[in-house]
């Protein structure tokens, strides 16, 4: 999944961001209201964590209002210092789909997080995936990078779908036997070198930050860097 944390404390933003990468997920993080509100409503995210008081002249709550104002349904999880029960009803009544008091217990973040983009995938299968500046659509076939379409052979497009769909992940070889080539067993070719090659000509080599990265000894993981 990827996700915003919107929050100011340099220390709990570090602890949030680092779980949740540990965790699997990718994460951005804005540390004040303005920069927070212009990434929600510019890119896509599966969830935002974001605290009710921040600088920059936008406050939490003010940053939900105005993104449901524009109907943007991304789940929210505040995480807030302001722990009175008429605090967390003005949170839930902005817009909020859950809210969490400081000091908390991370593994309990970590779940609600989930929780909240697993109660939104009820409007059916997503049709574009979304990581850093790389985007697919599912339906049309399509995949663009910085807004320029890069056209991809059927099996790089799987490929890369299947990277992206474990963003942030590493990617084993077998998994991507399995998941990608239908191969249940290993047939000791370099067929997944060749096609990561390929594929990183095209996604990677004419932007100036790689997104397909090697980990040694374990796989592959496709994150912006």
């Amino acid at each position: 999944m990827r996700i915003l944390v919107v929050e100011d404390d340099r220390e709990v933003a570090g602890f949030v961001v680092k779980g949740l990468r540990e965790a699997g997920h990718v994460v951005e993080h804005a540390d004040n209201g303005r920069d927070g509100l212009f990434m929600a409503a510019s890119e896509h995210f599966d969830a935002i964590v974001l605290d009710r008081m921040l600088p920059g002249g936008i406050d939490g709550l003010r940053l939900l209002e105005t993104l449901r104002a524009q109907d943007n349904k991304t789940p929210v999880l505040f995480l807030s210092a302001l722990a009175q029960v008429d605090e967390r009803v003005r949170g839930l009544q902005a817009g909020g789909d859950d809210y969490m008091t400081k000091p908390f217990a991370f593994s309990e973040l970590l779940a609600r997080v989930e929780a909240l983009t697993r109660r939104g995938r009820v409007d059916g299968p997503a049709t574009k995936l979304v990581v850093g500046d790389l985007e697919m659509d599912l339906l049309s076939r399509t995949v663009k990078r910085l807004g320029q379409k890069i056209d991809l052979q059927p099996r790089e497009f799987r490929l890369l779908e299947y990277l992206m769909r474990h963003a942030g992940q590493v990617v084993t070889r077998t998994m991507l036997l399995e998941g990608v080539w239908d191969y249940h067993f290993d047939p000791q070719t370099n067929v997944i070198d060749v096609h990561v090659s390929r594929l990183r000509q095209k996604v990677d080599k004419p932007f100036d930050s790689a997104m397909i990265h090697t980990v040694r000894n374990a796989g592959y993981m496709l994150r912006p860097e």
